[in-house]
């Protein structure tokens, strides 16, 4: 058995562990990552990566089929393996700044075997015995298979199995019409097949049901069949011929099945016990600063601290446990200023509160101001009309927007900043924007929140009055 001491000991070479490992070790502490799988963990290799390049394969094939402003479209020859092959290329592109090689290079010590607690202290990986000062479990999420009858003995594919393959699917069933569903579900419909979602409750539910409504009027002009509380109660079939009965008794056949119903935390062979830290059904137990109230040595980042499950958070993540690790600084995480992304076509993004989470924390003292993206001049000139952003204010400063529309994901970020930051509407509506350009959208709602106040008053048109005498 080979010992070693360090002081930060990561488990997990995901998102998150890679930020904390390179923080760590640029800053002089010592530093062993842990990963007994792939460098770059899911984002890279099955998830944010790979999603993001098929959909821009998709996005490429519908814009040259769809044709507009005198040029002329028509049926598009979609190569479903080349599509992949630009999924692995892009893959092959951002690994190397994920590589074992990298990190080595900065020193830290990568050690390629998944890790498990065997004390207060120590952690065994493969044939090593890691003592450390202190402990970040970075160790991701997987996809949840449910326990559908009949889905064991049926083939079936997730976000870590659709990716390899090459054969493009002649009718695509996906159970699950969350963001992962559906953006499968988009990509391969205009990719060439045939898609069916089913959704037990309803579709894309956790977005704003004004927002998600028109995505999803969108995502079924393209032919996708979504259908809404549609509990699967069966799964039956051999490959290329696969059934899903549903619980009204509704039997639903394709060729390929994807099953997209939500994650689970690795945490369940890491031995948590061992080391005297706590877990619950989401993930590791940890208090606002992310560390564990029962073993102060541990920190969860990411997925594995049972919050949100994004990158982007498990990178923030990072940032708070840094400043607490290596500099002695509190620090503590919230989400109110977290901002969110379905890659849909229409593109769907949130920060803060939706409406009706603000509506019941704030009552009457919420105003929801909205501007469509029809009437913003650079969205009629592409002809990106489709879309609205609805920002929700109390006392001059916003607590959640929602936007649902072309490049939403980069409309947002704004809003995020101005929630981070605590800023007024005021803030937004100072700001110049260039002309033409989606983002006076962002303006143009933070205008209309003061155009009643301007304009409806009757003081202001008094003053107004007066100055015209002089």
């Amino acid at each position: 058995m080979n010992r070693i001491k360090t002081d930060i000991c990561v488990i997990g070479a995901g998102s998150g562990g890679l930020s904390v490992a390179a923080g760590a070790v640029q800053m002089g502490a010592d530093v062993v990552l842990l990963e007994g799988h792939k460098m770059g963990g899911d984002c890279l290799n099955y998830g944010c990566v790979p999603s993001k390049a098929l959909l821009a394969a998709g996005h490429k094939a519908h814009a040259m089929g769809q044709g507009a402003f005198g040029v002329t479209g028509g049926a598009v020859a979609a190569d479903y393996a080349a599509a992949k092959d630009h999924v692995a290329a892009t893959i092959a592109a951002i690994e190397p700044h994920d590589s074992q090689e990298r990190f080595e290079g900065l020193g830290v010590k990568v050690i390629r075997e998944f890790g498990r607690f065997t004390g207060h202290d120590t952690v065994q990986a493969g044939e090593t015995e890691i003592t450390a000062r202190r402990f970040v479990i970075a160790a991701g999420s997987r996809p949840f298979v449910p326990p559908i009858p009949g889905l064991a003995d049926t083939p079936y594919l997730t976000n870590e199995t659709i990716f390899d393959l090459r054969e493009k699917p002649g009718h695509l069933i996906v159970i699950g019409g969350g963001p992962i569903g559906m953006e499968m579900a988009q990509a391969h419909r205009r990719l060439g097949c045939d898609v069916t979602v089913l959704e037990g409750a309803k579709a894309l539910g956790k977005d704003d049901p004004e927002i998600a409504a028109i995505a999803l009027e969108n995502l079924r002009a393209e032919g996708i069949e979504i259908i809404e509380g549609a509990m699967v109660s069966e799964v039956a079939g051999s490959e290329g011929n696969i059934t899903v009965t549903t619980a009204d008794g509704s039997n639903h056949t394709g060729t390929h099945l994807l099953v997209a119903v939500g994650r689970t935390v690795n945490i369940d062979t890491l031995d948590l016990h061992k080391a005297g830290a706590e877990s619950t059904r989401t993930g590791v137990k940890v208090d606002a600063s992310l560390r564990s109230p029962t073993n102060r040595k541990i920190y969860a980042i990411g997925d594995a601290a049972g919050g949100l499950q994004f990158t982007h958070v498990a990178g923030y993540h990072a940032g708070v446990i840094i400043r607490q690790m290596l500099m002695g600084l509190p620090s503590k995480a919230r989400t109110d200023h977290i901002p969110r992304a379905t890659y849909t076509d229409p593109e769907i993004a949130q920060v803060g509160l939706t409406e009706a989470e603000a509506r019941e924390a704030h009552g009457d003292k919420l105003t929801v101001v909205r501007f469509p993206y029809s009437g913003n001049d650079r969205a009629l000139a592409t002809g990106q009309t489709t879309g609205l952003i609805k920002v929700m204010v109390v006392k001059g400063r916003p607590v959640g927007a929602s936007i649902v529309g072309a490049q939403a994901g980069e409309l947002i970020q704004i809003w995020a900043l101005a929630i981070a930051n605590k800023l007024k509407m005021g803030a937004i509506a100072a700001m110049v924007a260039p002309y033409p350009t989606l983002g006076e959208i962002n303006k143009r709602a933070a205008g209309a929140y003061f155009s009643p106040k301007l304009f409806d008053s009757l003081w202001i048109k008094r003053i107004v009055r007066l100055v015209q005498r002089f």
